[in-house]
């Protein structure tokens, strides 16, 4: 992250942010007061146990949940004045997202997996092909882009859902525990292939429970209690 009085406009700016579930008559304060700059180029793990909080912001920065407090500025915008449909359109053009179980449609092969966001962005067919056949490429699985998801092993699947993240040229890249479905060769190498695009320019926000993943991150964030408690990067 970048240092402070920095001029430039961070991609991800959290103003002070909350956040409170009503169940009943109890209100859960999931959040509480969360102020956070992200840069561009940033690499930033957040990690914490259950019920920290953790995925309650990721949520918000993936513009999927909308706080109850504070304001969330994505690339200069305030979220919170969006509706449904404008939200929809920055998901899909400002944010990459990759999970944990992949969520690759099973029925059409890879290439047309990766093809899914371009679909939506109303890109012509000729183009989708070009980017979904360069996205795999780059994550070095050209050669399987014509087998579907049970064709492919975890880390292949990993590697389409990162392609598919890829194609529509996030401002943000947010994965979600990418590696919790993975044995630790394929980890690694999957970790391996976000430092490659973080050295490359892109900005990444990961959510992970593994300390040896979130060391790949310039930045660690720890999420307690609904609060951020500490943040440490590599140069500290």
């Amino acid at each position: 992250m970048a240092a402070e009085g920095n001029l430039i406009t961070p991609t991800v700016r959290l103003e002070g942010v909350g956040k409170t579930y009503q169940t009943g008559t109890v209100a859960v304060e999931a959040l509480k007061e969360v102020s956070l700059d992200v840069y561009a180029g940033d690499y930033l793990a957040i990690m914490g146990p259950s019920g920290s909080g953790k995925s309650t912001l990721m949520n918000i920065l993936g513009c999927l949940d909308r706080p109850t407090a504070g304001r969330y500025l994505l690339d200069g915008q305030d979220v919170a004045t969006l509706d449904d449909r404008q939200l929809a359109r920055i998901r899909n053009s400002k944010l990459g997202f990759v999970f944990q179980n992949f969520q690759l449609l099973p029925r059409v092969d890879a290439l047309n997996n990766v093809e899914l966001p371009m679909i939506y962005a109303g890109i012509n067919a000729k183009e989708r092909q070009r980017r979904a056949e360069s996205a795999l490429t780059r994550v070095g699985l050209v050669e399987r882009m014509g087998h579907k998801p049970n064709e492919l092993s975890g880390g292949q699947k990993q590697r389409v859902a990162i392609a598919r993240a890829l194609v529509n040229q996030p401002l943000l890249l947010l994965a979600d525990e990418p590696t919790g479905n993975l044995d630790s060769k394929t980890s690694i190498e999957i970790m391996e292939i976000f430092q490659a695009l973080n050295n490359e320019g892109t900005t990444i926000i990961m959510i992970t429970h593994e300390p040896d993943i979130a060391a790949y991150a310039r930045t660690v964030v720890t999420c307690r209690d609904g609060r951020i408690t500490l943040q440490r990067g590599h140069s500290e």
